[in-house]
């Protein structure tokens, strides 16, 4: 029996029809395969750049500094099938458990699957990233018969400057999470998880983007308490129609606004789209406004949140910048805030993250663009869910004009996540589960 009695439909991000009458508690985190999947994975998937250590080795380049004299010229590269067989051997637990290592680009990347047993005997995520490294250093250790003086090399060469910094800096093994020491609270793990990293492990696709972001995003709100008892519907409806698509709606709003719309257009779009759908109803009118009422504020909001993202889409990819997405945020639910007499995305949450957002981004501070943020950050943590896709959206449209692109802080994570389908399309995935 479901949970609750919202049907939508799921479609993906080129407007078709992948599954009808889903119910809403079928997309849960908590429900959801896919979901469950992807969390999994980004949990225990951790990134080796053998190639990066090899050549980091051969000049001496370790953690963020060089050792001239302490250079090691090793052909790891040539030697990649023993090297990863051995961290195969070390990590994993049990011959048939669900270790498993993918190869990327001839073997100078590997994307290393911990097992799932590791993590369940752990406090927290660390075990993966820390079992990797350590299975990676002494796999180069022992394959070229390193000795002593030099294994401290390999050891810096892999994990960085752990433990001299707790974020290993400089490291050749990479996850998508922070360590736990960077979380700003109980349950933001996943949320902390950069916005340029999103958009280069879905090939910078802007829906299949936000619906990852999304899933991240609300997976994060069941983790921190947020989607608990009455919240739960609330939430799940904003992921639907925000993240997933639910009934075509960011792609129809895109649509209908895309060539020669704008914010205000979308604005109008919205409204037109919530009246026919009888989520609000016109209510009250005043000497020169009218007022509309709504008997589902959940729903109501899960609209705005379509809305912002459809707008943010229409904005920002008829610019090519990242650097609008803050404006978005703030204008059209000011917007749909005067228009509408109701509350905008989040009843106002996503207003007021815009404000510190435009101001930390590119504004008097300027202390970086957009994509170098997430829902980890002290000035957009505050929406629920619903800001970070936005702004992976606005990335992923991006043309370039970002002081830190993608492509130069997150490269790997297209090389090595982006080729897994859970990760690379979301949005067909988590239908597939429904």
């Amino acid at each position: 029996m479901a949970k609750f009695k919202d049907t939508i439909d799921l479609y993906d991000d080129a407007g078709k029809l992948l599954k009808s009458g889903v119910a809403l508690d079928k997309i849960s985190p908590l429900v959801n395969p896919a979901t469950r999947k992807l969390i999994n994975l980004t949990k225990r998937t951790i990134a080796v750049n053998l190639g990066g250590i090899e050549n980091n080795l051969r000049i001496g380049k370790v953690g963020k500094g060089q050792v001239l004299g302490r250079e090691l010229d090793l052909d790891i590269a040539g030697n990649k099938d023993a090297i990863i067989a051995k961290i195969k051997d070390m990590v994993q637990v049990t011959e048939d458990d669900d270790t498993n290592i993918r190869e990327f680009g001839g073997g100078k990347l590997i994307l290393v699957e911990a097992p799932s047993i590791r993590l369940e005997a752990a406090a927290t995520y660390d075990a993966a990233i820390t079992s990797v490294a350590a299975a990676a250093t002494y796999a180069i250790v022992e394959q070229f018969n390193i000795g002593a003086f030099d294994a401290g090399m390999v050891k810096a060469a892999v994990w960085g400057t752990y433990p001299h910094t707790m974020d290993l800096g400089g490291a050749n093994v990479a996850s998508v999470l922070s360590i736990p020491q960077n979380n700003e609270g109980v349950g933001y793990a996943l949320r902390n998880i950069p916005v340029n990293h999103v958009v280069m492990m879905t090939n910078k696709n802007a829906m299949e983007g936000a619906a990852l972001a999304s899933t991240f995003e609300q997976a994060g709100m069941f983790e921190m308490g947020n989607a608990i008892g009455p919240f739960e519907r609330a939430q799940l409806l904003a992921y639907a129609y925000q993240g997933l698509n639910a009934n075509n709606m960011v792609y129809d709003l895109v649509k209908a606004n895309g060539a020669t719309g704008t914010i205000g257009t979308t604005v109008q779009s919205l409204v037109e789209r919530a009246i026919e759908d009888k989520v609000i109803t016109p209510g009250k009118k005043g000497s020169y406004f009218q007022f509309y009422d709504t008997k589902d504020p959940m729903l109501w909001n899960a609209y705005a949140a379509a809305g912002t993202m459809a707008a943010t889409m229409v904005n920002c990819g008829a610019g090519r910048f990242a650097q609008a997405v803050s404006s978005t945020l703030l204008y059209f639910n000011d917007l749909l805030e005067h228009e509408t007499g109701l509350p905008g995305c989040d009843y106002g949450r996503v207003m007021g993250t815009a404000v510190g957002f435009s101001f930390f981004s590119h504004s008097i501070y300027g202390g970086g663009g957009p994509g170098v943020f997430n829902g980890n950050h002290v000035v957009t943590r505050h929406a629920a869910g619903v800001a970070i896709p936005c702004v992976v959206a606005a990335a992923a449209l991006d043309a370039g004009t970002q002081m830190f692109s993608p492509e130069s802080t997150s490269k790997i994570y297209a090389d090595t996540y982006g080729k897994v389908d859970v990760f690379n399309q979301p949005i067909q995935q988590i239908a597939q589960g429904v």
